[in-house]
Order: structure tokens, then C-alpha cells, then sequence
């Protein structure tokens, strides 16, 4: 059984504003130090994030860690991006990043190989391309920051659904968009797992909401009239795992199904009290947009390459090393519950 023990004052302090978002439009704070989206170079701090989706309080969070990180640097902050989370969706604002002349571009990527030429174009015009929270293809980036690993996020989901279903019974998945490469991951980790460890517990369907509250509502209430003896929901998406627990706190199956996944503490603080969630996990998603503006900043300035055991600063974070195939790894996920989710605020 999972559990982590960490006590939540040891978490690094999370950032309290999110980022100002409109779609299809930057949002600049930068207050100097960089080159502000002139030519690219070793003096350009200017970084600009690109999530898979604007208006999504995850990437919210991930980029108010990001501005926080490029203040303390006195560099530029940017975030565009797409309304929906869609393959090709995000290509146009590489393209017009590149034209810009941006010191990096740090992207969440919606599919692995749609985003990959125009990235590479980037990357020729001496863009550095940090990817961060899900992955595109290793040859199209120069680092990737991994919020954890693939085996222990999967691991720690199918442990929580695990405890709270005793251990048997009918479970669905209810993912994001079926192109999103690390649920994908965790998704196939997550198989091999309940088939090693978990033989009476049977996946028997996983369901896409495409990172959309409606539609993710819709696909819970789909799967619980399809498969009338479900027992439990895994929801590795932000966006999922709250449609979810808001469909289930005015059903009839509330108490009796259980939902887990990925979810931040806002979204779920008044279904973990009112019964309907018992825990869930995440990793902070403010030190992972914090991490990945200082990685940017690394490869900006040449302090490392993306190479395995490059290290850099990450100011309140600490140093973090260069791993194989260029992933940073943040760190291990924490479980949320009712005991300690009223400590967070994000």
C-alpha cells in the first residue's frame, strides 16, 4: 500500500497566482534582463511556455512557477497557446515563437511527433526547446523535464485505486486526448502493473476526455452506464479527475465508486471533504514549470547542453543533474487526503 509520509511543510512553497491566459495571445511580464524575443543567444532570457492548452488551472499553476522562476532571473516571461489540446494544435505558435527570435521555448506537448519539425526549426534557429510535463520526441528537444517517473506515477494511482477498492473488482481509465504521450505512458505502465500485482482487479475500459470538463463528464457518466458493476476510476488528467468527482457528488454512486488520478488540491479540496474522493496524487506543478524556466535558462546561457551529467541551478529548488536521454526528473509524486489537502493552495 502507497503512502506517502511526507509532511507538507517540506514541500517547497507554491506559487500563489496563476498566469493571466487568453487564447492565442502572450502574456508578457518580463520587466528586462533578456533580449525581449529579439535574436536568439546567450544574453536572450526571453522564455516563452507553451502548454498544450490555455484556461487549464494545471498549466495555470505551471506557469505562475514559471514566472516566479524568470523574475528571480530578471528575464522575459511569455505563455501562448491553443483553446483545445489537439496534435498540431500548438505547430503555428512554434512558428511564430521562432519568427520571433525567443530565447527558449518550454512546451507541454500534445503529441509526440506532430509538434516535432516545426520544433527542430526552432532549434536550427537557435531556439533552446525545453519540453516539460509530457515529452515529444527526444530528438526534437534538448531537455525534458519529467514531473516523475513513468513507473511511480502509474504505480501510485493503481496503488491508491487499489486500497480504496479492496483490492478487486471492475476499474476504468479516464485519460486526456489519446495522443497525450505521458498518460500514454503511464497508461501502459499501469496495465503491467495490475496484471503483476493486482490479478482481481480488471481494467475494463479506458475513456478520452480530451482535457475538456464537459466532455469528461460526459465520458464518466458514459462508463458508468456501460459497465453497471464498476467499482473504481482512474483519472491521470487534472481536467478528468474534477469532472469526474463533480459527475459522482450528485450521483447515485457517490460512496460506492471510487475516483483517484492526478488532480491539484483546489480542484479537489471539496470532494476529498465531502466524501466523494478519498485521495489522490500530483506533484507540484509550480515547482515543475519553476524548474523547467531555470533549465531554460541553463541552456540559454551554455551552462549545460542537455548532455547526461550536465547539472544547473534551480534557485530555491536546488541542482538538479541531466539524466539519460536529457530528462531532468523532479521528483516522486505526493498523495493528497483529507488529512493534509487543507496545508496546499494551488
Amino acid at each position: 500500500m502507497f503512502r506517502n509520509k511526507r509532511r507538507a511543510g517540506a514541500l517547497t512553497a507554491l506559487a500563489a497566482a496563476a498566469a493571466l491566459v487568453l487564447s492565442g495571445c502572450a502574456v508578457d511580464s518580463g520587466t528586462g534582463g533578456g533580449d525581449g524575443g529579439s535574436e536568439g543567444g546567450s544574453d536572450n532570457l526571453s522564455i516563452t511556455f507553451l502548454p498544450k492548452n490555455l484556461g487549464n488551472p494545471y498549466f495555470d499553476t505551471s506557469s505562475g512557477g514559471a514566472e516566479e522562476a524568470i523574475g528571480e532571473f530578471d528575464g522575459t516571461f511569455a505563455e501562448v497557446g491553443p483553446a483545445e489540446a489537439t496534435p498540431d494544435s500548438q505547430v503555428s505558435y512554434i512558428n511564430t515563437l521562432t519568427q520571433q527570435g525567443v530565447g527558449a521555448i518550454a512546451v507541454s506537448a500534445n503529441d509526440p511527433e506532430a509538434i516535432c519539425d516545426a520544433l527542430n526549426e526552432a532549434r536550427d534557429a537557435g531556439v533552446k526547446v525545453v519540453t516539460f510535463d509530457s515529452d515529444t520526441n527526444p530528438e526534437c528537444r534538448d531537455v525534458f523535464i519529467n514531473q516523475a517517473t513513468a513507473e511511480g506515477i502509474a504505480k501510485v494511482q493503481v496503488d491508491l485505486i487499489a486500497e480504496q477498492i479492496g483490492g478487486a473488482g471492475e476499474i476504468a481509465i479516464l485519460s486526456a486526448s489519446a495522443n497525450a504521450t505521458n498518460q500514454n505512458a503511464w497508461i501502459e505502465m499501469m496495465e503491467e502493473y495490475l496484471a503483476s500485482d493486482f490479478p482481481d482487479i480488471t481494467l475494463v475500459e479506458t475513456v478520452y476526455g480530451d482535457d475538456d470538463d464537459q466532455t469528461s463528464f460526459d465520458k464518466t457518466a458514459a462508463l458508468l452506464q456501460t459497465h453497471p458493476n464498476l467499482k473504481g476510476i482512474i483519472s491521470p488528467t487534472t481536467v478528468g479527475i474534477a469532472a469526474a468527482a463533480r459527475y459522482l457528488s450528485t450521483s447515485e454512486y457517490k460512496g460506492t465508486v471510487a475516483l483517484t488520478g492526478l488532480g491539484t488540491p483546489n480542484q479537489m479540496r471539496e470532494y476529498v471533504e465531502d466524501g466523494t474522493v478519498t485521495s489522490f496524487a500530483l506533484w507540484n506543478p509550480a515547482d515543475l514549470g519553476y524548474l523547467a524556466a531555470f533549465a531554460s535558462k541553463a541552456l540559454i546561457e551554455g551552462d549545460i547542453t542537455g548532455a547526461e551529467g550536465d547539472t544547473f541551478d534551480a534557485g530555491k529548488l536546488g541542482e538538479y543533474t541531466v539524466e539519460a536521454d536529457g530528462v531532468v526528473l523532479l521528483g516522486d509524486p505526493f498523495v493528497f487526503d483529507a488529512e493534509n489537502i487543507g496545508d496546499f493552495d494551488f
